[in-house]
């Protein structure tokens, strides 16, 4: 806002008058006359300032500024000739605080200045506002600018105020986030974090980098703080209120994807506070806690800092009775921790994870949030010793029921499954009995290769067992759909496992048949070529079997 020129040079005019009495009062002070040479050397560049704001149309902000200055020189003045003599009314003491302050006052409003002067914000009064060629952005621009230059600058309260408006502009729009980002919004409110600020001025500030966060293509203008923001999150996490520890999550949520980030949370005893948190945080903040433990558990250099810190017990009880999101983040926590572990899956099936794998499976809401149950499972499951205790637990129909929903990353990641849950023969046998052969066919013929290519992985095992070989034979579209995926045309899919699937029937005068009517013969002579595994094998017993119905009709 624009005030009169009239108001802005009265106070301006105060000021200058102000340090020239000022300047020729320090001569002649007899107390403390080196810190009172520093002050009146800082004088010089403060009226050097004052020159170049004059140079500007007035703002509020600029005569805020302007008035403060005011009282802190009316006060440095009063205290110098105070000082003209060695006899001090207020205690030798008493007086060299006082001059302390003041001097302390002064290098704070020349850095106010020079914030003020490099914001642009000044220049942002020459331009009006009604020009056509202002874009409808600007307004936002120019507000950002001015909230930025006032979180540097003024007192705490002033600085609180500007952090409520900061907040305010923030939360309306993605598009406010973005231009605030772009006016330098977040290096200052990190610098905000590292200094000796309330409480209060924290907790809005990590609000403030939390809404930051949450917009994607800002992310990385957060990473790029590198260890300095991570040091006041985690710091943030460990005595903050339980709103600032909940925001702090929020953020390290979005910056836990990095290795050299998670390494750095681990190391920082990042999860040991976020264990906290998800046992005694809100249900909110318990869930955006174990996001970010799932996050650091793929990297597997902090596997080592959650076993210390005794997290499996803490992510089994959260997986059972956490909300639906806290429970999907710790199921998908424990499932990175056991990836590549096989003792860290048995000791986990020791304390119990079927059944909170169980509990969270047969509540979920929604068949997208059973994925990272699945995918558990499929981890699980490449450990032999625990198919059996998987078997007893009826997970086998579970990964059937399943296979035929309409999320595609939970069917892909089934058939993964019963492809690791194939190499025991129960297991085997029981989920060709249970019904798991039919909706495997029908993914064979799904438009994504990763679905395609699953689906044959896991046939090809089944089909080891005869009785599943007599169901898939019974299926109309089994031989057609497997003959399909032998296109070489059909990129980036292993077709060694749609060529186990035919090579499995093939015992079958009446399946061999099939298979040549299916066109198999025209790829596979291209696979010999590309030496596809068995595919020599599978064209060779095609042929004599054409052979032999050649001399058999004879």
């Amino acid at each position: 806002m624009k005030l009169s020129e009239n108001e802005a040079d009265v106070v301006e005019a105060s000021n200058v008058q102000l340090i020239q009495s000022l300047l020729n009062s320090i001569p002649h002070t007899l107390a403390f006359k080196g810190k009172w040479s520093l002050i009146g050397t800082r004088l010089s560049g403060l009226k050097s300032q004052l020159s170049d704001l004059s140079d500007f149309p007035s703002t509020t902000l600029s005569v805020d500024i302007l008035y403060s200055l005011s009282q802190s020189l009316s006060h440095a003045l009063s205290l110098s000739l105070i000082c003209h003599s060695a006899d001090l009314p207020g205690g030798k003491l008493k007086t060299q605080n006082d001059v302390d302050s003041i001097s302390a006052k002064i290098d704070s409003h020349i850095k106010d200045f020079e914030v003020l002067i490099k914001s642009g914000v000044l220049h942002d009064g020459v331009v009006s506002a009604s020009s056509a060629s202002v874009s409808k952005r600007e307004p936002i621009r120019v507000e950002s600018r001015n909230l930025i230059t006032r979180l540097q600058i003024g007192s705490t309260e002033s600085r609180n105020s500007a952090l409520d408006s900061l907040l305010g502009l923030l939360q309306e729009d993605d598009k406010h986030v973005l231009i605030a980002v772009a006016q330098g919004v977040v290096p200052v409110l990190v610098r905000l974090l590292d200094s000796s600020s309330t409480s209060e001025i924290k907790e809005k500030t990590v609000t403030a980098i939390a809404r930051v966060s949450k917009v994607d293509s800002s992310k990385h203008v957060l990473i790029s703080e590198g260890l300095l923001l991570l040091h006041h999150l985690l710091r943030v996490l460990e005595s903050g209120s339980g709103f600032a520890k909940e925001k702090a999550c929020i953020v390290l949520h979005a910056l836990s994807h990095t290795k050299e980030n998670a390494r750095a949370i681990g190391s920082r005893g990042g999860i040991s506070s976020l264990l906290e948190i998800c046992e005694a945080g809100t249900p909110n903040s318990q869930a955006i806690a174990a996001g970010v433990l799932r996050n650091l558990a793929s990297f597997p250099d902090t596997r080592e800092n959650f076993i210390e810190e005794d997290a499996i017990s803490v992510l089994l009880g959260l997986a059972s009775s956490g909300t639906v999101l806290a429970q999907e983040y710790s199921i998908a926590c424990l499932s990175n921790l056991v990836r590549e572990d096989d003792n860290l899956k048995l000791l986990i099936a020791r304390k119990g994870v079927m059944d909170s794998l169980k509990t969270f499976w047969d509540s979920a809401p929604a068949f997208r949030s059973l994925e990272v149950a699945v995918e558990f499972l499929k981890n699980l499951a490449s450990d032999e010793r625990l198919v059996e205790s998987i078997i007893s637990n009826d997970f086998l129909q579970r990964i059937i029921n399943v296979l035929s929903c309409g999320v595609l990353g939970v069917r892909i990641q089934s058939a993964k499954t019963i492809y690791r849950l194939g190499c025991n023969m129960k297991a085997r046998k029981e989920l060709g009995e249970f019904g798991s052969i039919p909706p495997l066919i029908a993914m064979l013929e799904g438009k994504a290769i990763e679905e395609k290519q699953a689906a044959s992985k896991a046939l090809s095992t089944l089909l080891i067992y005869s009785g599943n070989r007599r169901i898939y034979r019974k299926e109309q579209k089994g031989i057609v759909s497997a003959v399909q995926l032998l296109d070489p045309s059909m990129l980036n899919l292993d077709k060694k496992y749609a060529v186990s699937i035919l090579m499995s029937l093939t015992h079958s005068k009446k399946c061999r048949k099939q298979i040549v009517n299916a066109g198999a013969l025209l790829y596979l002579q291209k696979l010999v070529e590309m030496e596809v595994e068995g595919a020599k094998k599978l064209q060779e017993t095609i042929d004599r079997g054409k052979l032999w119905g050649v001399f058999a009709k004879r």
